[in-house]
């Protein structure tokens, strides 16, 4: 991407934090003072983060991380971007890093094998394989693997109650691949919790894929959690699989709701993304509360009166704190 003096950084680690408050305290201090922004979970099982800033402060949030032995191996999955994908920063403690009904698997003690990009790609045609995707439908209806299974899911905790219906895949090899790899961690080991023997899953997930092995084979585009909302993966053979929300031609072109109320990320494509001034549906276009549509079809989150520094305990080092610019 040209002008690209940003990136946008995906990671997760498991790893027990003791003290989630303190952690949290200065994991957000550190964040305000170098400009990082993004939304950031800390829990007692570890940490996952999407963040934003500046290439040099983003390497120094990297070094960071790193330098507390617990996290020391953390796989960073770095993106070019123009500019902030994100408005704010949240650094938040939760009790698990990513929401799901899988409280009693800890990833450490067991989860499925790793596969690099590459060692996927190789392993993934062959007849004794399934893919799984994990995500919900939102995401793998806008892109997953050609000839991937797919699960009919609104959210990742309903993954165990669909995993009923794969019973007669336990004498496969089973691929598990999600965004970034951390909805697998959990999931594959939930496989070999029910009997299946041959677990597998995608290392850093779709997005390390892309980069590392031109993203071979993922039809579509791949839904992120940031201003993106969608980024292209394959260099390979892409194709668009996703048609538009309104009147159904071929889409990849993700667009929140203008209705506040409905807010759902769907595909529309450009002219109906005019049509329907960035909603939906006409109910959505006539709904008193409609946001204005600029042709992005991303709205941002009002942070009038917002303050990073709610909720902090330490006095910040006001030396080292950047100007907050309004990209």
């Amino acid at each position: 991407m040209e002008n690209s003096n940003y990136s946008v950084l995906l990671y997760y680690c498991y790893a027990e934090i003791k003290d989630t408050e303190a952690y949290r305290e200065e994991h957000h201090l550190f964040c305000i003072e170098n400009n990082i922004r993004g939304r950031i979970i800390i829990s007692s099982e570890g940490l996952n983060g999407t963040v934003s800033g500046l290439k040099e402060d983003c390497e120094k949030y990297m070094a960071y991380v790193k330098s507390d032995p617990r996290f020391a191996k953390t796989d960073f999955k770095v993106d070019d971007f123009d500019r902030h994908a994100f408005a704010k920063i949240h650094v938040r403690v939760k009790p698990e890093i990513v929401h799901s009904s899988l409280r009693h698997i800890n990833p450490l003690e067991k989860t499925g094998k790793h596969l690099e990009p590459e060692e996927f790609r190789k392993l993934k045609d062959q007849d004794d394989v399934v893919i799984l995707d994990v995500r919900s439908n939102y995401e793998h209806e806008l892109g997953h693997f050609k000839n991937a299974l797919t699960l009919d899911i609104d959210n990742f905790r309903d993954f165990p109650e669909k995993v009923k219906e794969l019973e007669h895949l336990k004498d496969k090899k089973v691929l598990t691949y999600c965004t970034g790899g951390i909805k697998c961690e959990k999931a594959s080991a939930y496989l070999l919790d029910q009997g299946f023997e041959d677990v597998y899953q995608l290392h850093g997930g779709i997005i390390k894929y892309g980069m590392e092995a031109g993203g071979e084979d993922f039809e579509g585009k791949c839904y992120v959690f940031d201003n993106r909302l969608a980024v292209d993966v394959n260099k390979v053979n892409p194709k668009i699989i996703s048609k538009c929300h309104c009147c159904g031609t071929p889409s990849d072109r993700m667009v929140n709701c203008a209705n506040p109320e409905c807010n759902i990320h769907v595909p529309i494509c450009e002219e109906c993304g005019w049509k329907y001034e960035g909603a939906c549906s006409d109910e959505c276009k006539e709904h008193p509360e409609k946001r204005g549509y600029n042709g992005t079809g991303y709205y941002q989150k009002n942070t009038n009166g917002y303050n990073p520094y709610k909720g902090l305990q330490r006095k910040p080092d006001k030396d080292k704190i950047k100007a907050i610019s309004h990209d």
